[in-house]
C-alpha cells in the first residue's frame, strides 16, 4: 500500500541520530558479548525470525497500544513493580529488533532505506518517548548514557530493599539458598526464552555503602502467562515475575550495560554476597510485594522450596521442548524475541495473544532460508563485521570502537523532504498480516498477583486498575522534587506508600537518611 504521509525534518533528524547511537552500542555488545549458541535450539535463525517479524508488526502493534494509553503512561505505571517493559526489552531490544529486521530487508532487496520512513519514525518516537519516562530519575534513555550504568529506581524503593535485605555470609544456610535458588532460576529463566537471556536482567549497581553494592536481579515469564510452552507445566508455581536484591561487599560494579550483563573489580565471587530479599510485583501490583521476608530462616526456607519447585519445571520444561520438531522450535524462539514488548499491551488492556505469537505471513516468507548456516552468517554479518552492503561508509568516516568506515543501520535519506517518489511506501500498514504458528494453541490462563486470570479479565482488570503511585496526587514527585520538599507531609504519604510492607521502614515517610536507614537495620 502506498501512502502520503511522510516524516518532517525534525522527525527524521531525530530517528538517525536513534539508528547512529544503537548502532555503536549494538556492535559495542557483540564484540564484547559471548556468542550466544545452542545444540538443541536453532537460535540465530529464530532470532532472525523474531527480527523480520518485528519489522512487520511493530508499528501497527505500537499504534494500537497507543490508541488506547501513551508509552508516557505506561511508564509511569510500570515505574514501582518488575516488569519487562523495564529490562533490556525496551533498553536495547525493541528499536535495535525492529531495525536489525529492517537492515536484513535492506540487503536482500526487499525494501530501500527510504522506505517505511513513517514506521521508522514512529517505532523509534515510542521508545523514545517510553525511555524518558520511566527512566526520568536516571535521566538517561540507555545505560550507555549513563556510563553503562542502569541506576532507576527512586530513593524511596531502594530505601525499603537496603532495610529489609537479611545479612548473609559464606557458608551460612541464607548465602547458600540463595547461590542455589539464583542457580535454578537462572537456569529455568534461560530456557523458558529458548536458550536466551531475554527472561531476566540485572539493574544498578546502588551504593549501600563505602564498600557495599546492590544489584538488583529481576525474572520475568516464570509462570503460566503468554508463552504457550508453560501451559500446564508451570501451573503449580506460585509466582510469574521475582526480584532479588544482592548486595556485594568490596566489589565495584562498573558496568551494568544495556543487555543486562555486568563486570565489576574485582571479578564477581559468590563468596563477597552480604545481604538478599526477595519481592514478586506485576502489572496489578502498586509496588514489589516481599516474598518469605519475615525472618532470615523464612527466607532460607522459600529460596531453597522455590529452588526445588523451579528445578522440576525445568525438567518438565525439557521434555516438551525435546516433544517439538525444529519449527516449533523456531516460533518459539523467534515469538520470544518478538513479543519482548508484549507488556506494553498487557498494560493498556489491549492485548491479543494471536497478535504477539503468531509470525506475520509476510516474515514467514523467509522461514526457508533460514537454514543453521545461513542464520549464523546473516545474525553475525549484522553485529560484528558489519560485511553488508548497506553497512559500508566512505574511507574518511571511523566509527565509534572501530575505527573502520561502516555503520550499523542505514538512515532515513533527507530528500524524502522534498522528491516526489510515488513508489515510497512509508508503512507496512495499518492491519496486521496474517499471523502463523507451529505451536499447539494457548490456554487461556494468566497468572497474576490477584490470582488466574483469562486474557480478557486481565485485560479489563489492567484498564480498571489505577496504582495511587500513578494518580495526580503522586505521580510526578520525582528525586529532584523531593530533594526540596521531603519535610511535608506529602513526600511522607508517597514514601509510606512504597514503605507499606516494609519490615523496618512502615510508615517512616521521607527524610531519612543511607545512614539512618543502615541503622534500623543493625539496632
Amino acid at each position: 500500500m502506498t501512502t502520503t504521509t511522510r516524516p518532517t525534518y525534525g522527525e527524521l533528524l531525530q530517528a538517525n541520530n536513534t539508528m547512529r547511537t544503537s548502532g555503536e552500542e549494538t556492535y559495542y555488545l557483540g564484540i564484547t558479548r559471548t556468542v550466544q549458541e545452542s545444540k538443541f535450539f536453532p537460535v540465530s535463525a529464530y532470532v532472525m525470525l523474531g527480527y523480520l517479524n518485528a519489522f512487520y508488526r511493530y508499528p501497527t502493534l505500537l499504534r494500537k497500544i497507543e490508541a488506547q494509553m501513551s508509552p508516557e503512561d505506561i511508564a509511569d505505571r510500570v515505574r514501582n513493580t518488575n516488569s519487562k517493559l523495564k529490562s533490556m526489552g525496551t533498553n536495547w531490544c525493541m528499536p535495535n529488533f525492529y531495525l536489525l529486521g529492517r537492515e536484513m530487508l535492506i540487503n536482500m532487496g526487499v525494501i530501500r532505506p527510504q522506505d517505511a520512513a513513517e514506521d521508522v519514525v514512529y517505532v523509534l518516537d515510542f521508545w523514545r518517548r517510553y525511555q524518558l519516562a520511566w527512566r526520568r530519575d536516571d535521566a538517561h534513555v540507555t545505560n550507555l548514557e549513563g556510563g553503562h550504568r542502569s541506576q532507576v529506581f527512586p530513593e524511596r524503593r531502594i530505601q525499603v530493599m537496603h532495610a529489609d535485605a537479611f545479612r548473609c555470609a559464606e557458608g551460612d544456610p541464607l548465602h547458600e539458598a540463595t547461590i542455589n535458588f539464583t542457580a535454578a532460576v537462572s537456569q529455568y529463566a534461560v530456557l523458558i526464552a529458548c536458550e536466551s537471556r531475554v527472561c531476566m536482567t540485572n539493574h544498578g549497581p546502588y551504593k549501600i555503602a563505602d564498600d557495599e553494592e546492590m544489584l538488583v536481579r529481576e525474572f520475568f515469564d516464570l509462570g503460566e502467562g503468554d508463552l504457550p510452552w508453560l501451559d500446564g507445566i508451570a501451573a503449580d508455581l506460585p509466582f510469574s515475575r521475582l526480584t532479588l536484591t544482592t548486595s556485594i561487599k568490596d566489589t565495584h560494579f562498573y558496568i551494568v550495560d544495556d543487555w543486562g550483563s555486568y563486570e565489576s573489580r574485582p571479578e564477581y565471587k559468590a563468596e563477597n554476597l552480604c545481604a538478599v530479599g526477595l519481592y514478586t510485583s506485576d502489572d496489578l501490583s502498586e509496588t514489589h510485594t516481599p516474598v518469605g521476608m519475615g525472618s532470615p530462616e523464612e527466607l532460607t526456607a522459600t529460596l531453597n522450596r522455590y529452588a526445588d519447585m523451579l528445578k522440576e519445571t525445568t525438567t518438565k520444561l525439557w521434555e516438551r521442548f525435546a516433544s517439538y520438531g525444529r519449527e516449533q522450535l523456531m516460533d518459539a524462539g523467534a515469538m520470544t524475541y518478538f513479543a519482548i514488548i508484549r507488556d506494553f499491551a498487557h498494560v493498556a488492556g489491549v492485548y491479543e495473544h494471536e497478535d504477539w505469537f503468531t509470525i506475520d505471513e509476510r516474515a514467514d516468507r523467509f522461514r526457508r532460508l533460514l537454514n543453521d548456516e545461513y542464520g549464523n552468517e546473516i545474525l553475525g554479518a549484522l553485529f560484528v563485521p558489519l560485511s553488508l552492503n548497506s553497512h559500508q561508509w566512505h574511507e574518511y568516516q571511523m566509527m565509534r570502537h572501530s575505527d573502520l568506515p561502516k555503520r550499523t543501520y542505514s538512515p532515513l535519506p533527507y530528500t524524502l523532504l522534498t522528491d516526489d517518489d510515488g513508489d515510497v511506501v512509508t508503512s507496512v500498514g495499518d492491519t496486521l498480516g496474517r499471523g502463523i504458528t507451529y505451536l499447539p494453541p494457548k490456554e487461556d490462563r494468566y497468572w497474576t498477583t490477584r490470582g488466574v486470570m483469562t486474557a480478557a479479565e486481565l485485560n479489563t482488570a489492567t484498564r480498571e486498575f489505577r496504582p495511587r503511585l500513578f494518580s495526580t496526587e503522586f505521580r510526578y514527585l520525582d528525586d529532584a522534587w523531593v530533594k526540596y520538599n521531603y519535610d511535608t507531609e506529602l513526600a511522607d504519604s508517597l514514601y509510606r506508600v512504597d514503605q507499606e510492607q516494609s519490615r523496618l521502614l512502615a510508615g517512616k515517610g521521607a527524610g531519612l537518611r543511607r545512614d539512618d536507614v543502615e541503622r534500623l537495620r543493625t539496632s
